[in-house]
């Protein structure tokens, strides 16, 4: 069986090149931080590689090592910006995996005890709060 190809269409990939919009919250030379439109949590972010990349089958380790490294500087600033308990961090592969998008992507969610997740609904947030929160956390930034 042939691994499925990158498909340069996918919305990250259209992110990247300034295609369509998103809530920027840092970028690298390697990877760009922004917003999940659907939150399942307030602060809810995802890491990408620059690099085109299906999911963590084929991306190549320096670039593996670039995501990590920003999905780490992310949970830090998340849990800074929230005054959040934990984080969690999630990654999808494949359909069957629960990947939606086809690009390599990592989930960083504060998170707070006896808070649950909200689920996955495909409910776009309003703009407004992905805002204030992207603020929060640029600021956590510093």
């Amino acid at each position: 069986m042939t691994a499925p190809h990158y498909d340069d269409s996918n919305v990250f990939a259209k992110i990247l090149r300034g295609e369509l919009p998103a809530e920027r919250l840092y970028e690298d030379e390697h990877t760009l931080a922004i917003m999940d439109i659907m939150p399942r949590g307030a602060g809810h972010c995802l890491v990408i590689p620059k690099a085109p990349a299906r999911n963590i089958l084929d991306v190549e380790l320096d670039s593996l090592s670039q995501v990590m490294a920003t999905t780490q500087k992310m949970a830090r600033a998340v849990i800074r910006a929230f005054n959040a308990d934990g984080v969690t961090i999630q990654q999808f592969n494949e359909s069957a995996g629960g990947q939606v998008v086809f690009h390599l992507h990592v989930h960083v969610i504060p998170r707070f005890e006896g808070v649950a997740l909200k689920p996955h609904t495909g409910t776009m947030e309003d703009a407004g709060v992905l805002k204030a929160n992207a603020e929060k956390i640029r600021a956590a930034l510093g």
